[in-house]
């Protein structure tokens, strides 16, 4: 009963981990959004990575339960984490350089 819903926790961590790429959706169709818009949607895929690397984490640490979706999920969530830490790391830089 365990591994099922480790399965099912899995296959859920993997969507939320993937879902930060729907902001390119309107980058691809050229639309601009309103500020609010952003600023919001710019919190949902900070949520999602975050969530993501904690649901990832949960799965992966069960000898038992890791598989490659786990283990995908995992990666995939580190880097937007990694990415969005060096985002952070270049505006501070930037903004104490000038």
């Amino acid at each position: 009963m365990e591994c099922k819903k480790l399965r099912t926790l899995s296959k859920v961590s993997l969507v939320i981990s993937v879902l930060p790429l729907a902001t390119l959706i309107p980058v691809f169709l050229k639309l601009t959004l309103p500020g609010g818009v952003s600023t919001a949607w710019a919190g949902v895929n900070i949520a999602c990575v975050v969530a993501g690397l904690i649901l990832s984490i949960i799965c992966v640490r069960s000898n038992e339960s890791r598989s490659l979706v786990n283990i995908a999920s995992t990666v995939i969530s580190v880097f937007w984490c990694l990415l969005m830490a060096g985002i952070v790391a270049l505006g501070l830089f930037l903004t104490f350089m000038h």
